[in-house]
């Protein structure tokens, strides 16, 4: 099955920063969904542009685990009409709060493959 994004489908281009254990949980679904959250994890936090998404990868994940990835993935305009973006510093830092119970349903919004768009690191 081919990553096309049904274009019949308004979406929006989040993007989402992880490490290489993240990675490798998104790559074993077939670039199709994101892992379930820890327990210590209450939310999902996509944002919204990739500058946002790189300065994570860069000055979090590569320190944290030696490498650091930038996803971009489609997901369906309606599902994210029920949630707010948040601004957490910059205007730039704009993000998703999706509630870590509510990942399935988000992960079944996702149009087309999840792709990596930048690497930082090993």
């Amino acid at each position: 099955m081919s990553g096309r994004v049904n274009l019949a489908v308004p979406t929006v281009t989040l993007f989402r920063p992880v490490g290489p254990k993240e990675l490798a949980l998104v790559s074993a679904s077939g670039f199709r969904a994101f892992p379930p959250r820890l327990p210590e994890q209450p939310f999902f936090y996509p944002v919204c542009n990739q500058p946002y998404a790189e300065q994570i990868a860069r000055d979090w994940n590569v320190p944290e685990s030696g490498a650091g990835y930038v996803t971009a993935f489609e997901v369906r305009a309606d599902f994210l009409a029920a949630y707010d973006t948040h601004v957490v510093g910059e205007a730039v830092h704009e993000e998703y709060w999706i509630p870590a119970e509510h990942l399935p349903v988000f992960n079944a919004a996702i149009v087309g493959l999840i792709r990596v768009v930048a690497s930082f690191g090993a």
